[in-house]
């Protein structure tokens, strides 16, 4: 069993250490395909935003909760509001609904 954990650690870090070096070995001139670098440009929020909405809906008590305090973050933040406030009305979202709402 403790024999099958180091292959998979080996296996993992090849991995990861392939998808990093064959990118710098392959592409040695500067890109210029405006696609490419505007897809580049938002693969991190993407990525962010891949790991954080999960989070947001299953952190509640509710995943209707979370889902409303999302929804209202996402209005707060159009309009122009800090990371702050947007943090701030959504705890306060989710304290309401799960405080008020038996659902």
């Amino acid at each position: 069993m403790s024999s099958n954990i180091w292959i998979y650690i080996l296996v993992m870090a090849g991995v990861s250490y392939f998808i990093r070096v064959l990118p710098m070995t392959l592409l040695r001139k500067k890109i210029k395909n405006e696609f490419i670098m505007s897809f580049l440009y938002y693969v991190p929020y993407v990525t962010l935003a891949v790991m954080t909405f999960p989070a947001i809906v299953e952190a509640t008590q509710t995943p209707f909760a979370g889902g409303i305090a999302f929804l209202c973050g996402m209005l707060a933040a159009w309009r122009g509001a800090s990371l702050f406030k947007v943090a701030i009305i959504c705890s306060a979202v989710v304290f309401c609904i799960e405080l008020f709402c038996p659902c």
